[in-house]
């Protein structure tokens, strides 16, 4: 049997990924079926369990890879452009819904909130490392605690997440994110 390559399997893995978030956000997390899942990925069962142990393995891979994407963006550009990217992202929907259901499980399932503690890191610090970069670069007000500005960063994310999951106008929320960018930034000198 010929051997298949890393980069074969890694593209599996994030075509698994990327039908999973779509079914995950359209059914929630009961409602993603295995059949729905097939039909999301267009691969079968077994291709998808090749790759992921369960559904609940899958869905915090898919809660990882997001984490990931995110925590890049933050380590880049910081927190407030992932938000501003929810806002302009297309396909945003897909990955709300998702961070919906991370919040709902999270909520109601110890044992999926103990699993997810041991992944879920990475955002905060990378948000943490970044406003600490920003504030050696004189760019970011150094009267507050970067623990307090990054816990109010990830406050803000979670209320515009809320915000979108009521499905209220999102337009004009560039202004609210501006305001927020420049409430943690070193303020310029007095005239």
């Amino acid at each position: 049997m010929p051997r298949v390559s890393q980069d074969h399997l890694d593209a599996r893995r994030h075509q698994i990924l990327d039908g999973a978030r779509v079914c995950f956000a359209r059914h929630g997390y009961e409602g993603a079926t295995v059949r729905r899942l097939e039909e999301a990925t267009g691969l079968s069962r077994g291709a998808i369990f090749h790759h992921f142990r369960d559904k609940e393995s899958l869905f915090l891979a898919l809660a990882e890879d997001d984490a990931h994407r995110m925590a890049d963006v933050v380590a880049r550009e910081g927190l407030v452009q992932v938000m501003r990217d929810l806002l302009a992202t297309p396909d945003g929907a897909d990955w709300l819904g998702s961070r919906l259901e991370l919040s709902r499980r999270l909520r109601t399932d110890p044992e999926f909130r103990a699993r997810w503690a041991e992944r879920s890191e990475r955002l905060t610090v990378a948000t943490r490392q970044r406003l600490l970069r920003q504030r050696e670069a004189g760019n970011l007000r150094d009267d507050i605690d970067v623990s307090v500005l990054t816990a109010y960063l990830e406050l803000v994310l979670e209320g515009l997440v809320s915000h979108l999951a009521m499905g209220l106008p999102a337009d004009d929320l560039e202004p609210v994110l501006d305001l927020v960018e420049s409430s943690v930034r070193r303020a310029g000198p007095r005239s």
